[in-house]
Formats: C-alpha cells, sequence, structure tokens
C-alpha cells in the first residue's frame, strides 16, 4: 500500500495514489490484517517489538500491530492517505513518518533499527533499477535476527498506477545478497476476488542472533512465539 503523487524527492511509483485515496483506504480498510498476512501470522513476535510499517496506507496494518503490544512506526509518503491513517486510528499509537523508499532517508537519519519491517503490496512500486539499494536500505534497518515481510503483487497494472514485474527469485537473490535469508515462500489468490491478480509472500530475516542489549533506547527484545 505504498505510494503520493510523484515529485523529485517522490518516486515513481507513488503515481495516481493520492487522488485516488479515500477509495483505495476504503480498500484497504475492507479486509483485515490477520486475512492479508495469515500466511506469515506465526512468523511475528508475540511480545512487544519495534514494528516499521514501510508504505502503510490506511494504517490498518499499523493499527492492528500496535493493538498487539507493538511499538509501531508508520512510513506513508502518501500524504492524503497519511492523513486518513491518522483520522481512522487515531489513539493507536501508531507514530507516523513521511517517508520512501528506495531510500528511506528519515528513518535511516534517525538510528532506529526493528525487529519487524513490514512492506505490504509495496515492492512491484520500484523500478527494477532502483531495488538494490531499496533492499539496503530495509536490511540497514532491521535489527540482528530481524525479519522482513514482503507481500507482491503480480497482474495487470491498473490505470494511472505504476507497477513493474517483480519475480520472487530476482528478490530473493537481492535478499541473500544483502544478508537476510527467507523464513516463509508462498503464494496466495487476491482477497478483493481479482482472478487475474495473486500475490506472492515472503518473509525473510536477517542473519545474525539477537544482541544482549537493546539498539536504542527504544528497543527492547522480542522473540517469535506461536501462531495466533
Amino acid at each position: 500500500m505504498a505510494t503520493g503523487e510523484p515529485g523529485a524527492d517522490r518516486p515513481v511509483g507513488t503515481t495516481g495514489y493520492g487522488a485516488a485515496a479515500e477509495e483505495l483506504a476504503a480498500q484497504y480498510e475492507a479486509v483485515t490484517f490477520a486475512d492479508v498476512h495469515r500466511e506469515a501470522l506465526y512468523l511475528i513476535p508475540t511480545r512487544p517489538c519495534d514494528v516499521l510499517d514501510v508504505g502503510a496506507g490506511s494504517g490498518r496494518d499499523a493499527a492492528a500491530l500496535a493493538a498487539l503490544g507493538h511499538r509501531v512506526v508508520a512510513a506513508e509518503p502518501t500524504a492524503e492517505l497519511r492523513r486518513i491513517g491518522e483520522r481512522l486510528h487515531a489513539g493507536s499509537g501508531v507514530r507516523w513518518v513521511d517517508d520512501a523508499l528506495p531510500a528511506l532517508p528519515r528513518l535511516g537519519a534517525e538510528g532506529i533499527r526493528f525487529d519487524v519491517v513490514l512492506l505490504t503490496a509495496v515492492w512491484m512500486h520500484l523500478p527494477p533499477d532502483e531495488r538494490p539499494s531499496a533492499m539496503a536500505a530495509l536490511a540497514g534497518l532491521l535489527a540482528p535476527a530481524g525479519r522482513l515481510f514482503l507481500s507482491v503483487r503480480h497482474g495487470p497494472v491498473p490505470p494511472d498506477r505504476r507497477m513493474y514485474d517483480a519475480p520472487a527469485d530476482e528478490t530473493l537473490a537481492l535478499a541473500r545478497a544483502h544478508g537476510l535469508h527467507p523464513l516463509l515462500h508462498t503464494e496466495r489468490p487476491d482477497l478483493h476476488g481479482r482472478t487475474d491478480v495473486h500475490w506472492t509472500v515472503l518473509v525473510l530475516a536477517a542473519d545474525g542472533p539477537p544482541p544482549a542489549r537493546p539498539l536504542s533506547s527504544r528497543s527492547r527484545r522480542c522473540s517469535a512465539g506461536a501462531d495466533r
């Protein structure tokens, strides 16, 4: 759910999202976090963690994760979607920021590292030549043993949008090149009934054991638990 109108500081994948923000927010909120991420729920830590939702859209996933006790940052470059998310999920405790791939410069400058990074319906908006730097930015924001959750759309590109083919093998190769290895790789049909659309779901883990102490004053370690 990434992506405002493009400009000098915005990726081309943001095309069309600002103008359609209200319609898209209604679409996002029509399905639940649990349904969208059902294949990967068992890999989301059950103890409170630092979570980053990149391309947070209406805030559906960010608010659901905050309700589970996680400390959540929602990065959304589309101002219209960000305002809707802040309104719909007021009081959720989610911290909203204006930041975007491929570089995520604001979050990178903050120096916080996250136990979970969520990238829902974002990756296919990045042109292929931006993906190596985007994967490097995402890997750099993960804590040791942190997990990156991706869902990638495949199918016809809607009018007035920018999407690109994003094969799973290419994504996995980039992940491995940045020290991430797959915990889950599966496919699922579209939840909105579009028969010509399907999704790849990936969960990638950073190498290395959890550190002995927090990486920042905000970060307390967490561990993966059993299925919800």
